[in-house]
Parts: C-alpha cells; structure tokens; sequence
C-alpha cells in the first residue's frame, strides 16, 4: 500500500530508486532529477537516443505516486483539442458539454514533444507555465498537483519540429539517458518482461503523501548567502562572450526550487552550496545557448570552477 503521509527525504529518495531501478536500467542520479523536479513542482524533459527506455522512465515514476496519470503520443496531426479537450453536443439534453482531455491529470507523460506542431504545443506550455487552459474563452484549473513528463529524440530530425527557447524554458530540468552499463544490460535481458513487473508496482507515496511533501519542500530555507551565490553563478554567465542566450531570473528561480527539493530529498530544511552546483547543468544546460551554438554544459561547468563560495 501507498504510504498516506510523507516519508522521510531520505527514505523517499531511497525508495524511489529502488522502486523505479527494478523495472529497468537507469543510473540513481537520473532518478533523482526527476523526483527533484516534480517534488519542486517543476516539469521534466527526458532526452536520449530511441530504446534507451525514455518512456518507461516516466511511466514508472508516475506509477510510484498513487495519482491520477495519462499519456499523450504527440504526432504531426495533434489539434490542440486532442490534448485539452473540446465542446460536445449532448441531444438528449441539447446542450454542448466540456469533455476534458488528458491533460486534466496529475502526471502527463507527454511522448515525443518535438512531433507536434507549434500550434498545439502552445496549449501545452500554457498548462505548464500556470496550471490552466482556456478553452471556448472559459479558464480551467488543472489538476493539483499537476507534472509534465516529456520524452524526446535528440538524433531524428524527419517529422519533427524544433524546441524554441520559450518551450525549453518550461522545464525545470533536463535529463538525459544514455546506453545502460553492461551488468545492468546484461540483469535486464535475464530478468523478468519490464512491462509485466511495472504492471504490479506498488505505490510509494498516496496522493495525500506527495501532497505533504510538497508543502515540506516549500518550508526548505533559501539562506541570503546561498542566494547570492546563486546570483553570481548567473551573472557569471551573462558576462560571459561565449552566451548568446544567458540564464535569466526565472532560469535562477526555478533552479533555487529546485535546490529545495534536493534539500528535503537529502533531510536537510535548507538550501547548501552543493545542491546547487549539483543541478546547475540540469537546470540552466537546456535554457541557455552559446553564441556559436553548440552544448552549453562545458562553458557553465567552467563557470562553475571559477565562481568561488563565500558564505
């Protein structure tokens, strides 16, 4: 049974590691970004090559909370309807009726994000920048609490469109998945079908629990010298020639949230040095774009090594 209050950071931490690595392959790192980002509040982009098991990542995440949880494949001919919803004629009562779409759950796995068309991916972000739609001049409130899962192919380009910054922005983190290590390929291929076992997983956290860890990740302190650092680390990349694009205040506000959340994961009700430097490529990799293009975790990690800690 799910837990109905909150486990320990620690103990949450521990459990969802083991809950989500014995369904498949993937480094307690990677775990962990996640679960920072939706106990932060935060959504999730999940990049790597095809049958690294991107999607089954998120839908094992969304199984170990005990919530509400839909998939939406993203395609070249998804309306915007197909995701929020739409109007329908009722003739028995003539009267149209608001048929909600998947978006209205607590978690989204939202599958191939960079297959659909602009249009539709606006009502996305509109979701995920406020927790509302608009639908026939009429707002709804989502779910709550309420994540997006997003999988993407950073190597196929035919039928995709490309991520514009403003879509990039939306996410609180980014993670990326690679080949497993040979020992856990090799465990994978001998154990049992991965589907089968994510069928009988169990729940780690109630709905009423992910709830109360929420409000105990707002409660995690943010020190004015941990905050100053972080303005630094920022204004170090605005500075920097090698940006055309450099973090801005939300980029820094959404790092700092997330920083909370690592604090609770690790028992602590504040806000360290290393929780930030831990998530700065996480959280500012996909947000900020070098002048020459390219990745722009090298220039940041350099950044990082010159920016010295003063507390």
């Amino acid at each position: 049974m799910p837990q109905t209050t909150t486990l320990a950071g620690p103990d949450l931490r521990v459990a969802l590691t083991e809950r989500v690595r014995s369904i498949l392959a993937v480094p307690p790192a990677t775990v962990e970004l996640v679960a920072i980002a939706m106990l932060a509040r935060g959504h999730v982009l999940i990049e790597g090559i095809p049958g690294v098991g991107k999607t089954l990542l998120a839908r094992t995440l969304s199984r170990c909370f005990d919530c509400s949880f839909r998939r939406i494949q993203f395609t070249n001919d998804l309306l915007p309807a197909d995701v929020v919803g739409a109007m329908v004629w009722r003739q028995k009562r003539e009267e149209f009726e608001f048929v909600r779409g998947p978006l209205f759950a607590n978690i989204v796995l939202a599958d191939e994000i960079n297959r659909t068309s602009p249009r539709t991916l606006s009502c996305l972000l509109e979701a995920m920048e406020s927790g509302r739609v608009s639908v026939e001049e009429r707002t709804l409130q989502l779910a709550d609490p309420f994540f997006v899962l997003a999988t993407r192919n950073g190597v196929e380009f035919h039928g995709t469109y490309p991520m514009p910054e403003a879509a990039l922005d939306r996410f609180m983190l980014r993670v990326e998945l690679g080949y497993p290590e040979a020992a856990q390929e090799l465990q994978l291929y001998l154990g049992a079908d991965p589907e089968r076992r994510l069928g009988s997983l169990e729940p780690v956290l109630s709905l009423d629990g992910l709830r109360d860890a929420l409000a105990q990740v707002e409660q995690v302190e943010v020190r004015e010298a941990v905050a100053t650092y972080c303005q630094r680390l920022v204004q170090a990349t605005r500075a920097d020639d090698a940006f055309a694009l450099a973090a801005s205040p939300r980029a820094a506000l959404l790092w700092l949230r997330a920083a909370r959340a690592r604090a609770f994961l690790y028992g602590r009700d504040y806000v360290v040095p290393d929780d930030l430097q831990t998530l700065m490529l996480p959280a500012l990799g996909h947000r900020t774009v070098l002048a020459g293009g390219g990745d722009a975790r090298e220039v940041l990690q350099r950044i990082l090594a010159q920016t010295p800690v003063e507390l």
